[in-house]
């Protein structure tokens, strides 16, 4: 009995595997067609693909009342709004799976002493939205003022061909 019973709740967990194989597939398939547009000043339209990247944009006719740096700001702006919006399809995308993952027996309920390594996942690290010379510590060189020279200066270096080898 007691195998019979474990082949059954084998069996069910092999169907709920499959049947999140099919879901991220759909998923795959729906989030290659996700796309998001934003638009800044009413002048500029930034359209991105699930990626993130930008895959269109449009200005009005009359975005020529904006200066340069104007369109400039507006087009980052307008191509992270889509990009965060994008984001967001792309996470109802997966609440389906999320889902399906809730209701399956985690590895340490089938394996007696497992680590749970799903406990305590890192923080993902968000990446800058800034542009390289506005984040912290910008394009700046950097300096020190405590360095100890290793090699005093004119030495001759003498390295692999030295014949002291």
């Amino acid at each position: 009995m007691p195998n019979e019973r474990t082949r059954a709740e084998l069996n069910a967990v092999i169907e709920q595997v499959g049947q999140q194989f099919r879901t991220i597939a759909r998923i795959q398939r729906d989030r290659a067609d996700l796309t998001a547009s934003a638009t800044v000043r009413k002048r500029v339209t930034v359209t991105v693909n699930a990626d993130g990247a930008v895959i269109e944009t449009r200005f009005a006719s009359n975005i020529d009342d904006l200066e340069y740096g104007e369109i400039a700001k507006a087009v980052t702006e307008a191509a992270q709004q889509a990009a965060a919006e994008v984001g967001r399809k792309g996470q109802a995308l997966m609440e389906p799976l999320n889902d399906q993952r809730a209701r399956m027996p985690k590895l340490t309920d089938l394996i007696e002493g497992m680590p749970d390594f799903a406990a305590d996942p890192p923080a993902p690290v968000r990446a800058h939205a800034a542009p390289p010379n506005g984040r912290e510590g910008g394009d700046a060189a950097m300096e020190f003022d405590d360095v100890e020279v290793v090699r005093p200066e004119g030495a001759r270096d003498r390295g692999v061909t030295d014949s002291g080898w």
